[in-house]
């Protein structure tokens, strides 16, 4: 680091720090490492603003991997790494794993970085083009087949093939309340696509509507595991179990994360068809 650079990033922490960024050094020096210096400033004025870091730079960290992030796209949050970590164990060589509300994909690049052995089929969808092409991306960089992300809402972009044979299903879907979307941070309420965050009046909507449809996609046995907030957690069991699932809910406290795990029994499967 030169000190012109040195000189640049005490700057740069100043006028993070006067703006509430609680990470200023950090941010500072990430934005000097990752920027050019003909734009460094314009992209400290942006973050002093309220613009999330990680569309500036372009991407996001997620358990080890940079997962490509454009502005307007959702930003992976290290809660989701919850999923990952139900998810893998019960995974088998080969298995068809569907991410509803993919994002970025950094569910499904961590599974595919994490367990190469598994050599899973993925089938990743989003309602946002701008984050299937994120996700794409992201997909790329961990040696998956790009065209695994696909656009459209939820079912809608998994390959009819697949139907009644997936082995699990997993989806970070918006869970916020409608009524709570003015309380978060202006990072997120200002600079993502609002569908990545709106779940309907009691923040649930898009839940209800995945249960009903992923029956008929799972095979006997398969898995569904959606995250959730605490305080949601018991209303999504119950939906779970009112949906036929045998569901139960899982924290882990060191990433603040909630998920409800479902498996579907065979007679419901088999009641579908």
């Amino acid at each position: 680091m030169t000190a012109s650079d040195s000189t640049w990033i005490a700057q740069a922490v100043a006028a993070l720090r006067a703006a509430g960024c609680v990470f200023a050094e950090d941010e500072a020096e990430l934005i000097a490492a990752e920027v050019s210096p003909e734009r460094r400033d314009r992209v400290v004025a942006r973050r002093a603003a309220g613009e999330p870091l990680e569309q500036l730079v372009g991407w996001a960290e997620f358990r080890g991997l940079r997962i490509p992030v454009a502005p307007g796209v959702f930003v992976p949050r290290r809660r989701t790494g919850a999923l990952v970590d139900v998810l893998a164990p019960l995974l088998h060589a080969g298995d068809a794993v569907v991410e509803l509300c993919c994002g970025a994909g950094a569910v499904s690049a961590a599974l595919a970085h994490e367990h190469p052995e598994l050599s899973l089929q993925l089938h990743l969808g989003d309602i946002d083009p701008a984050a299937v092409s994120c996700a794409r991306e992201a997909l790329a960089r961990v040696g998956i087949d790009p065209d695994r992300a696909r656009t459209g809402d939820l079912f809608d972009a998994v390959p009819a093939a697949v139907r009644g044979r997936v082995d699990a299903i997993v989806a970070n879907a918006p869970y916020v309340p409608t009524d709570e979307i003015a309380l978060m941070p202006t990072e997120a309420r200002d600079h993502e696509a609002p569908a990545a965050l709106d779940g309907g009046a009691d923040g649930l909507a898009l839940h209800r509507r995945i249960l009903a449809e992923a029956p008929a996609w799972l095979r006997p046995g398969g898995a569904l595991i959606i995250e959730t907030s605490r305080r949601q957690a018991e209303t999504d069991l119950s939906l779970f179990e009112a949906a036929g699932f045998r569901a139960e809910i899982r924290r882990d406290e060191e990433v603040d994360g909630t998920v409800v795990l479902g498996r579907l029994g065979a007679s419901q499967a088999a009641d579908l068809g």
